[in-house]
């Protein structure tokens, strides 16, 4: 194989596995969503005080950048009074259903 095409396929696998790799290393999904469904799902639904918001609202880089960055700036208290484990198994839920995830849904 000529180094060209070398450098391509290990570009290629390193992109493939660091789009992976951004979820919330070490979240539990099943208790994510057992969390989103008490925690979010309050402020988070039809005719509530927030947007109605599901798994699909957003894509798994969206969520990342919610976690990593904006970190619900509307109401930040909200972040605070969760753990940091329980912030890490609610992303990964959110991120294993997002709207380009394998699975996407919604929050029944």
């Amino acid at each position: 194989m000529k180094p060209i095409q070398q450098l391509g396929v290990i570009i290629a696998v390193i992109l493939t596995l660091g789009s992976t790799a951004m979820a919330a290393e070490g979240g539990n999904p099943k208790k994510g969503k057992h969390l989103y469904k008490k925690e979010c799902k309050a402020c988070h639904s039809a005719n509530s005080e927030g947007p109605e918001l599901t798994p699909m609202a957003k894509t798994m880089a969206q969520w990342d950048r919610f976690f990593t960055r904006d970190q619900h700036k509307s109401k930040p208290e909200v972040f605070k009074a969760l753990s940091e484990q329980e912030l890490k198994d609610i992303q990964q839920f959110l991120y294993d259903h997002a709207a380009d995830s394998d699975q996407p849904q919604t929050c029944g």
